[in-house]
């Protein structure tokens, strides 16, 4: 396969850095890196998953979900994102929905990102291969006076015939239903060599 699955890693709980912690941290996630070259992507993932809370230094790039996590009809994703060290390079995080075929080489989905330069992206990956819906762009909520925030809470909200994208309560883009993609799976994607917790992680569904 051109793309890797490691599923529930059992790795990932000797990289944990709670002595306590007896079983995998990952338990019940599935993580899908990009590349080839990422066959050992899991065991590069040191995660400590406490209540509603997962803390991920990251490996090479890939998006952590659990399969059971499905965004379907009128939905809200949203979690709060807190970047716990600067990284050389500004690396891309943030939430994914529509996932479909996520452990085949025809794995789909839309993807929410930021990062610690202030920016925001929308991406839809289909057979692997990124396409870019709004290119990097300021967003003003994730500053403030001393310098860019460090955590912030995004959210994507599918209404009818539209989806909605939020950082905070400010909506930054929105895009029609069929172009952001139908019903599938939600989770997070983590761009490489980044120590980030992820709060709150949740699909809300409406009537």
């Amino acid at each position: 396969m051109r793309q890797i699955i490691a599923a529930v890693l059992a790795t990932a709980a000797l990289a944990c850095s709670t002595p306590a912690a007896q079983h995998n941290p990952l338990s019940g996630w599935k993580v899908r890196a990009d590349g080839p070259e990422t066959a050992n992507a899991g065991a590069a993932v040191h995660a400590d998953a406490r209540n509603d809370s997962l803390t991920l230094t990251t490996g090479p790039a890939a998006i952590y979900y659990k399969p059971d996590m499905k965004a379907e009809k009128d939905y809200t994703v949203s979690a709060t994102f807190s970047q716990l060290k600067p990284t050389p390079q500004p690396q891309p995080y943030g939430l994914f929905i529509a996932g479909a075929d996520l452990e085949k080489d025809t794995a789909r989905y839309t993807a929410f990102l930021v990062r610690g330069d202030g920016r925001y992206q929308i991406a839809q990956w289909n057979h692997g291969t990124p396409k870019v819906i709004v290119d990097w762009s300021a967003a003003p909520q994730m500053r403030e006076p001393k310098g860019v925030k460090t955590s912030n809470s995004l959210a994507i909200r599918a209404l009818q015939g539209a989806v909605h994208f939020f950082i905070g309560e400010k909506e930054v883009h929105q895009m029609p239903r069929a172009d952001a993609g139908l019903d599938g799976t939600a989770g997070v994607r983590m761009g490489a060599g980044l120590n980030v917790q992820v709060d709150n992680l949740s699909v809300k569904k409406f009537p």
